[in-house]
């Protein structure tokens, strides 16, 4: 090995669910949106105008905040984007896990909050789920540099009410409260209406699930001002300009179009509530998903081997090959079309 090797940082990186391409195939590993964007995103799409594209684009993506702001009935310096829900989060790891503590997230979760700590050398632990797969509101009452969790939870959909939700902010006022609401969207109450209450409290949202745009990497983070002033001195310290033209000029489309955002979600969440039905009846059992995804597990034949089956037929679910999630696999919600599909295949292979 040469010399110079012992300065490069040495990670083990996340691993993002696999891409495949193909015109036959069936993607339900990755929890996109199954609906393509609300039709006003493709006339912003149509309508700009490319020569600007010369210019840099506004850092403070002040035309996305405000539009944000106003959905969400708060101030523009309460509302801090990124490129995807992981760059917020990232920021976020990076301006206020600082404390040389141990930061605290469930060991059954995002597995990115793993990958963040260890890049930016921030100290964690990893308090376990029930055997039912649930938070234990106690364990987030010893001392700790700062607190992330999920809600719904990923890869289980589970939703913790926000009663437990203010358990764990009541036992963490001396440090950063941070709710990643990925899938919010598809089912629960939103943390956001306790942010009058509490100050160190983050909630962190994302286009790529509920708005379809997935593709277009956008994510936002909610919170008092002093926390997007901080976050935002760490984004100028770092990248001035995360947000391209395009991606401000369609998220604020997405987010007019209510009407449009309502239906697509809705279509999702009815789809779920049938497909916990079509696999009770193919023998799978799983957490009640309050998520765009389910979490299951067959009670007779083995989750790798229903994957690697299902892949052979060009149907793509995410498995993950860790201790307690290995019997499991994480099926998105697609079309009620896709699911059929699923369910034919699932119910020949089975038996």
């Amino acid at each position: 090995m040469n010399k110079w090797e012992n300065n490069i940082r040495r990670v083990v990186p996340y691993v993002p669910g696999e891409q495949p391409v193909g015109d036959r195939l069936i993607k339900l590993n990755t929890n996109e949106n199954p609906y393509p964007p609300a039709p006003g995103v493709l006339r912003a799409l149509q309508e700009m105008d490319y020569h600007r594209f010369r210019k840099y684009p506004d850092p403070a993506a002040s035309v996305l905040v405000e539009s944000l702001a106003e959905y969400h009935q708060v101030g523009a310096d309460q509302v801090f984007v990124g490129v995807g829900s992981d760059d917020v989060l990232a920021m976020a790891f990076l301006t206020f896990f600082n404390s040389g503590k141990p930061v605290l997230f469930p060991d059954v979760s995002y597995s990115f909050y793993k990958v963040w700590a260890e890049l930016f050398g921030i100290p964690y632990e990893t308090p376990a789920l029930d055997g039912d797969f649930r938070i234990c509101t106690e364990d987030y009452k010893r001392e700790n540099g700062g607190v992330i969790f999920p809600n719904p939870n990923a890869p289980t959909g589970l939703f913790m009410p926000l009663d437990q939700v203010r358990k764990i902010l009541d036992g963490n006022e001396d440090v950063i409260v941070i709710v990643d609401e990925a899938y919010i969207d598809f089912g629960g109450v939103s943390a956001l209406e306790l942010l009058s209450e509490y100050e160190n409290l983050l909630v962190v949202r994302t286009f790529s699930k509920s708005r379809s745009m997935a593709g277009i990497r956008i994510g936002y983070g909610v919170g008092s001002p002093r926390l997007i002033r901080a976050l935002n001195d760490v984004k100028y310290s770092y990248n001035s300009y995360t947000m391209n033209m395009p991606s401000l000029a369609l998220g604020v489309a997405a987010v007019k179009d209510q009407a449009y955002f309502e239906a697509t979600t809705g279509r999702i969440m009815a789809t779920r509530q049938q497909a916990k039905v079509r696999l009770r009846e193919l023998g799978f059992s799983f957490p009640d998903s309050m998520a765009n995804f389910i979490f299951a597990s067959h009670k007779r034949v083995f989750a790798e081997q229903i994957f690697e089956a299902l892949k052979k037929e060009q149907i793509y679910v995410r498995y993950f090959k860790q201790p307690r999630l290995e019997n499991h696999l994480r099926i998105t919600i697609g079309t009620d079309e896709e699911m059929e599909r699923l369910y034919k295949f699932l119910g020949e292979y089975l038996g």
